[in-house]
């Protein structure tokens, strides 16, 4: 039998195996070290990590991060802790680190507390930028630029192109200075358009984000105001129908019939962009999300006081202040203003009013309606001679007369207590007497200068009797010539007063 040098089919088997089993010993040790490494997990750069506070000194930070290394916060950052976050860390606390570069010159690891805050910051508006949420802060400062807002530990930005137009229109000057102080400290509301670490860039609109903030601001302003309340507000525009006002971030509409009691042709007339003012709600509609404002009603109405002197049925004058379709308005005084209807201006069909009055013109009218709940007068232009009214002139006209009469009163203030005196009878009667007097006197010198004559007389020849005897008789002509006189002029006087 011969023998089979070749070796049999399973000889090298075993060696073989042993082969396999030692290459999957080796790749076993391999992949033990790569796991090793993987449990160590060193830190790297740019990482935010987990550590606990090994120790605390005056110019750093000892913080212990895992995989047996540690790593220091230096001194400048802890500058830049407010006293209370500074006091509230402690020996043992774990915190949030970022993991800044690599070793110092002592081969520890450098770290920033402040920055893995930050990181917290950037992740939550890496989170409003996509979900387009809106972002309340307060405004910490400007640029040339624009405004910037502090969000968290960052400092975003908003460009003055995102700046609402409502904030743009109350600048002041020319200036960033003259712009943008007053408004520091204000709550602004935007939308982050921009978020990119590295470079530190953080961009918000309030632009973008008004009308969405204005909407959820009125449904709080909604929910929370009430009809007859009194706020305060700032106004943001002006239209020919009236005014905006802003409250609490929503807007309130001041129509141009509640500007003012007195007329008002535009809202600039009393009101400018910017101003502040304190405003009455009159109307809250929760479906249309509209509010009513009013400034006129936190005001006196006047006209009552003004409408006192007026009367229905009274003529006055008016002065045609403008031309309207259905009519003409006259202004009675500077407060009041009437309406003279087109079927009040004429008796025959007219088709508008410039067929009968201009403005500017003066005429005559009559007021035929007053309406104090709607502060309304009604005039008429036909009815000036219309005898319907002639009592209420007859009664008028009497009034006025009495008016004049009491005028002549005030103008002799003594007259009605004269009368009431007799000082008046007394004073005729004293100058009656006067007048007596006066005649007596007149009669006793006639007497005296005819006893005078007559003694003559008895001196004095014939011939020189019958001269004085004549011109006795001349004399007593002359006596009766004024009596005759008197009896024409009383025969004159009684012709006058029969015709």
């Amino acid at each position: 039998m011969t023998t089979n040098d070749s070796p049999g089919i399973g000889e090298d088997a075993p060696s073989a195996e042993k082969e396999a089993k030692g290459e999957e010993k080796r790749l076993s040790m391999e992949e033990l070290l790569e796991l090793e490494d993987l449990e160590l997990d060193f830190p790297k750069q740019g990482e935010v990590r987990t550590g606990a506070i090994a120790s605390i000194s005056a110019n750093e930070i000892l913080v212990s991060i895992g995989a047996k290394s540690e790593g220091i916060i230096p001194s400048r950052e802890l500058d830049q802790l407010s006293d209370e976050e500074r006091a509230a860390l402690e020996v043992g606390q774990e915190i949030t680190v970022f993991v800044v570069g690599g070793e110092n010159q002592s081969g520890t690891m450098v770290l920033s507390y402040t920055r893995s805050l930050e990181e917290e910051d950037w992740e939550n508006a890496e989170e409003l930028l996509k979900s387009k949420e809106t972002y309340e802060g307060t405004l910490d400062g400007f640029n040339k630029g624009g405004l910037i807002v502090r969000m968290g530990r960052l400092r975003a930005f908003v460009p003055a192109s995102q700046v609402s137009q409502a904030r743009r229109m109350r600048y002041q000057g020319d200036t960033p200075e003259a712009r943008w102080t007053d408004m520091v400290g204000e709550s602004l509301i935007g939308r982050v358009i921009e978020v990119d670490r590295e470079r530190r860039r953080l961009i918000l609109s309030e632009r973008a984000a008004s009308q969405e903030s204005r909407e959820a601001l009125k449904d709080r302003l909604l929910e929370e105001i009430a009809v007859g309340e009194t706020r305060t507000g700032r106004v943001t525009s002006l239209a020919e129908f009236g005014a905006f006002v802003n409250i609490n971030g929503a807007d309130g509409l001041v129509h141009l019939s509640e500007l003012s009691w007195e007329r008002v042709d535009h809202p600039s007339e009393l009101l400018a962009v910017g101003e502040e003012v304190d405003v009455k709600v009159i109307s809250v509609d929760q479906e249309r999300k509209r509010i009513g404002l009013s400034l006129r009603q936190l005001q006196e109405d006047p006209w009552e006081d003004y409408i006192g002197n007026y009367r229905v049925g009274q003529l006055i004058e008016g002065k045609i202040s403008r031309l309207v379709k259905f009519g003409a308005f006259a202004r009675l005084d500077e407060h009041i203003e009437g309406l003279v209807h087109i079927s009040e201006l004429s008796e025959d069909r007219i088709e508008h009013p410039k067929e009968v009055v201009d403005v500017d013109d003066e005429i005559t009218l009559r007021i035929i309606k007053i309406e104090p709940e709607r502060r309304r007068i009604g005039l008429s232009l036909r009815k000036v001679d219309s005898p319907a009214y002639s009592d209420i002139d007859w009664e008028m006209t009497l009034a006025e007369m009495d008016d004049d009469a009491d005028s002549s009163a005030e103008a002799d203030p003594g007259a009605e207590l004269k009368e009431a005196l007799g000082l008046d009878k007394d004073t005729s009667k004293a100058t009656e007497d006067s007048a007596d007097e006066g005649d007596d006197t007149a009669e006793e010198a006639a007497k005296e200068e005819n006893d005078a004559g007559e003694a003559e007389a008895e001196e004095s020849p014939a011939d020189e009797v019958e001269v004085s005897a004549d011109d006795a008789e001349e004399e007593s002509t002359a006596e009766d010539a004024p009596a005759d006189e008197a009896e024409e002029k009383e025969d004159t006087d009684e012709g006058e007063d029969e015709s």
